[in-house]
């Protein structure tokens, strides 16, 4: 096992190398301590000073370039309300739910949860389940999720 303590700086990413992929979800991914085996069975431990982030590149060998890939998963998205008061007052619905938000140019994503779900109902919000690559906002936490 090979341990890695810090992405690989961009200068060093040179030269033609087939690309290799750890895939990791996003709760492993936030951890600096944690092991992971990449596409072609390479097992690495990750000790980090800051956690990792989707597709950061990590170790290299002559032939290959390896690169960790976060793995989708189940979130609702919705589109925030126009009026500032149903703005405000959504913020404040999620802020209590202590869930991670990622606010995006057009949509808001949330991890998808019932609770989520009833409120966005209760409330009369349009929104959708899919599968996306979820990335909240930093210093984002839950109880629980």
């Amino acid at each position: 096992m090979r341990l890695i303590h810090a992405p690989l700086p961009a200068h060093e990413l040179l030269g033609s190398r087939s690309l290799i992929f750890l895939h990791t979800d996003r709760l492993r991914l936030a951890k600096s301590r944690w092991r992971g085996t990449a596409e072609d069975g390479s097992e690495f431990g990750f000790v980090l000073e800051k956690p990792m982030r989707h597709g950061a590149f990590f170790f290299q060998t002559d032939a290959a370039l390896y690169q960790v890939v976060q793995l989708p998963e189940p979130v609702i998205e919705f589109t925030l309300p126009t009026a500032p008061g149903d703005s405000t007052r959504l913020g404040w619905l999620l802020g209590n739910l202590h869930f991670p938000v990622e606010i995006l140019p057009t949509i808001v994503r949330v991890s998808d949860d019932p609770a989520i779900r009833q409120m966005l109902l209760r409330e009369g919000i349009p929104h959708h389940l899919s599968e996306a690559l979820f990335q909240p906002l930093a210093g984002a936490h839950s109880h629980g999720n």
